[in-house]
């Protein structure tokens, strides 16, 4: 599978978590068949992060050549070189930034990476945000920008901004989710131990992340196996077997690291499929009941309507 290519411009003085953290992201995702691959670029090689840790043999800027669908990602930097007069090649990888943009790529930044945006004229007009400390300095600083408030991250024209140092993990799994889908976004979150994906300024959860919220593994492999094999008949039995626990205590303990039972969350998945499938004129009644380990059509309808 081809994906994208994830792109970091290092800048001088970059902070290592607002690189690090989107970069591990991105770096579990290529195990998942994703297509993904990274590059790393500067304006000039070696990088001195702000940590005074150093990056050599980085790519010039000048020869990567970003297109459609692929990722620019500016990780967030001092914010007294962000606010000064100039940056080294400023200019030019702004020039670089609008190209790669005109040519169908994403360009994001991770934390105070937004004001370098800014600088470049990429955030006039649009949605964005920063760290929480540097909003208002954002948008006084640069009205022309639709700044946010109180959000984790943004994505408007294919500009993505995000807040602070998580956050930028928050936004490199919704990159994910949308190179390849939200199940594998969760595969990733969890290899790296998180149990809570934030999903930005929207206003619900994916199913597959909103009961996962727990560190059961039991549970986990039965709520793997209930998304793998949906179509299949699925029974309490074998889940039972599946998560190494009588029926008796599967029931309890999956009703108390979720807070619904095994029945309402089984549900709930076909619901979801349901409600992405329907509008396919391809796709019949009875292929749904059959893709959803349904029974009649009767029961699709239901749950539609339930939706």
């Amino acid at each position: 599978m081809k994906g994208p290519r994830i792109i970091f411009f290092i800048l001088p003085k970059t902070h290592l978590l607002d690189l690090a953290g989107p970069d591990q992201v991105f770096l579990e995702a290529t195990d998942h068949e994703t297509g993904i691959t990274m590059e790393y670029c500067s304006w000039k090689s070696p990088v001195i992060t702000s940590s005074g840790l150093e990056f050599s043999n980085t790519k010039d800027f000048r020869d990567v050549i970003a297109g459609r669908g692929d990722y620019i990602i500016i990780p967030g930097a001092d914010m007294k070189m962000l606010t000064g007069k100039t940056i080294p090649g400023e200019k030019e990888v702004g020039r670089w930034l609008k190209e790669a943009h005109a040519a169908g790529a994403f360009i994001c930044s991770i934390c105070t990476g937004a004001f370098f945006l800014a600088r470049t004229g990429l955030l006039d007009g649009i949605r964005c945000t920063t760290h929480w400390k540097y909003t208002h300095s954002l948008k006084e600083l640069f009205p022309a920008a639709k700044v946010q408030q109180d959000i984790l991250f943004t994505e408007d024209n294919r500009v993505l901004t995000s807040a602070g140092v998580t956050a930028g993990i928050d936004l490199a799994l919704h990159i994910v989710e949308k190179t390849r889908d939200a199940n594998t976004a969760f595969k990733v979150a969890r290899e790296l131990v998180i149990y809570r994906r934030r999903n930005g300024n929207e206003s619900q959860q994916s199913v597959f992340m909103k009961y996962r919220n727990h560190i059961h593994s039991g549970v986990h492999k039965v709520q793997d196996h209930i998304q793998e094999n949906l179509a299949g008949n699925i029974n309490l039995l074998d889940l039972s077997d599946i998560a190494c626990m009588s029926l008796r205590s599967l029931s309890r303990i999956f009703k108390k690291e979720t807070g619904i039972t095994v029945h309402e969350y089984i549900t709930i998945i076909r619901r979801d499929l349901l409600e992405s499938i329907k509008a396919n004129p391809e796709i019949s009644r009875r292929q749904m009941a059959e893709l959803c380990g349904l029974k009649s059509e009767r029961q699709v309808a239901r749950l539609l309507k339930q939706a």
